[in-house]
C-alpha cells in the first residue's frame, strides 16, 4: 500500500517535472515574425509606350522587362496598363539623355561599371568591353550611366563662317546695244583692254558705248555661267540664240560673239559681197540651209547656228577652224591643210572672235575643251 502510494506521488512529480520543462522550452522559442514578401514595383504606361521606351526611361534592360512581363519589347501598351519592373530598377526615370552603360554594385559594396547587364536562365550576365561573363556574387544594385545631354552654346559664341569679299564684275555695253560681263577692265586713250577667263582682250574706243561696275553681295560667290553674262540688248533675239545654240549642241555665247562680230546685231545688215541678216549668210548658203527668210531674225539665226554645228561636226570641234571655215569657207581651210588660211582678214577674224571666245571650244554644258593645235 504504502509503495503503491509512493509510486503515484513519484508519477505525479515527473508529470509536473515534464510540464514545467516543456513550458519553459516553449517560451524560450523566439515568435518568428511573418513578413510578406516586398510588393513587386510597377509603372503605369504613357501614350504610345512600349516595353522598349519604358526600358529605357527607367535604365533597365528591355529583353529582362519584356520576359518580366510576358510582352514583346515592341509591343504597343494601351494607355494605363501596369508594368511591373524589376527589383533593382531606380525609383524613378532616369535623366534624359543616352544610356551609355551600367553601375553594378555587389553585396559586399565592390562597384565597377559594365557596357550591358541582362538576365538569363536565372543569372545575371554583363558585357564590359570584348569581355562577356556572369556574375557569381550577390548583386546589391545595378544602376544606369546617362550620358548628360550636351549644352547648346550661346548664340554669340556660334563660329561663324568667315565673309570672302568677292571682287568686282564689270559690263562693257557696246555701241549696238550688245553688252557682256568682263573680269577686269582698264580703259585707255584709244579704249579699254578687259580680261574675261584670264584671256586679255582689247576693244577699240568708238565701239564701247559705256563701261559699268557691278558689286557682287559678300559671300556669295557664283561662278560666271557663259550663257548668263552677255546680252544683245534685245531680250529676243538673246532668247532666239539661247534656243537655236541648245537645239543644235552650239554654246550659244560662241553664237551671240559671231553675230556681234558679222552684223554688231543689225537684222538688215548686207555686207559689200552679199552676205545677209544677222548672222551674214551668202545666198547660196542660206538656200542651202533652208533659210528662205533672211531678214527674219528667227530663220537666220537657225540657219547660221546650224551652219556652225555643221562646222563642228566636219573640224572636230576645233573652234579656230570653224571660225576660220564661217569667214573664208571650209574649202578654203581644207585648201590649206586643215588649217586657218593665210587671209589677213581671216585671221583678224579668228583671233578677235578666239580670243573673246577663250581660244578653246565649250561644249553645251560649259565643259571646257582642249585648246585646238592648228
Amino acid at each position: 500500500m504504502r509503495i503503491e502510494v509512493k509510486f503515484n506521488i513519484l508519477r505525479i512529480t515527473l508529470l509536473v517535472l515534464l510540464s514545467l520543462t516543456v513550458s519553459s522550452n516553449v517560451c524560450a522559442v523566439p515568435v518568428a515574425t511573418q513578413t510578406s514578401p516586398p510588393s513587386p514595383r510597377s509603372v503605369v504606361a504613357r501614350t504610345g509606350d512600349t516595353i522598349k521606351k519604358i526600358a529605357h526611361r527607367y535604365g533597365v534592360p528591355a529583353t529582362e522587362l519584356a520576359k518580366l512581363n510576358n510582352l514583346s519589347e515592341n509591343e504597343r501598351l494601351p494607355k494605363g496598363t501596369r508594368i511591373t519592373l524589376p527589383s533593382d530598377a531606380p525609383e524613378a526615370p532616369v535623366e534624359s539623355g543616352e544610356v551609355i552603360g551600367k553601375t553594378i554594385t555587389l553585396a559586399d559594396g565592390y562597384t565597377f561599371q559594365a557596357d550591358e547587364v541582362w538576365q538569363q536562365n536565372g543569372e545575371t550576365w554583363y558585357r564590359k568591353g570584348n569581355i562577356t561573363r556572369s556574375l557569381d556574387r550577390e548583386i546589391k544594385s545595378v544602376k544606369p550611366i546617362v550620358k548628360a545631354a550636351a549644352e547648346k552654346l550661346p548664340k554669340e559664341k556660334v563660329a561663324k563662317a568667315p565673309e570672302t569679299k568677292v571682287p568686282p564684275t564689270f559690263w562693257i555695253n557696246l555701241v549696238d546695244g550688245a553688252r557682256f560681263r568682263v573680269d577686269e577692265v582698264q580703259e585707255t586713250a584709244d579704249g579699254a583692254w578687259y580680261t574675261r577667263q584670264k584671256i586679255s582682250i582689247f576693244v577699240e574706243k568708238d565701239r564701247i558705248a559705256k563701261i559699268e561696275r557691278e558689286e557682287p553681295s559678300v559671300g556669295n560667290i557664283a561662278a560666271v555661267v557663259s550663257n548668263r553674262d552677255w546680252t544683245s540688248g534685245n531680250p529676243g533675239l538673246d532668247q532666239l540664240i539661247r534656243q537655236n545654240g541648245v537645239r543644235y549642241g552650239i554654246d550659244p555665247y560662241l553664237v551671240f560673239l559671231v553675230i556681234e562680230q558679222e552684223s554688231h546685231f543689225r537684222v538688215r545688215a548686207v555686207s559689200p559681197k552679199g552676205a545677209l541678216g544677222l548672222m551674214q549668210l551668202m545666198p547660196g548658203t542660206a538656200r542651202r540651209l533652208g533659210v528662205t527668210r533672211p531678214f527674219d531674225a528667227a530663220d537666220n539665226i537657225r540657219g547660221g547656228t546650224r551652219y556652225l554645228k555643221e562646222l563642228m561636226d566636219m573640224f572636230g570641234g576645233q573652234v579656230n577652224l570653224v571660225l576660220a571655215s564661217y569667214n573664208a569657207g571650209e574649202g578654203a581651210v581644207l585648201k590649206y591643210g586643215r588649217n586657218v588660211p593665210p587671209y589677213r582678214e581671216t585671221r583678224d577674224y579668228v583671233k578677235t572672235i578666239g580670243k573673246r571666245y577663250g581660244l578653246a571650244g565649250r561644249k553645251p554644258d560649259g565643259e571646257s575643251e582642249p585648246t585646238p593645235q592648228r
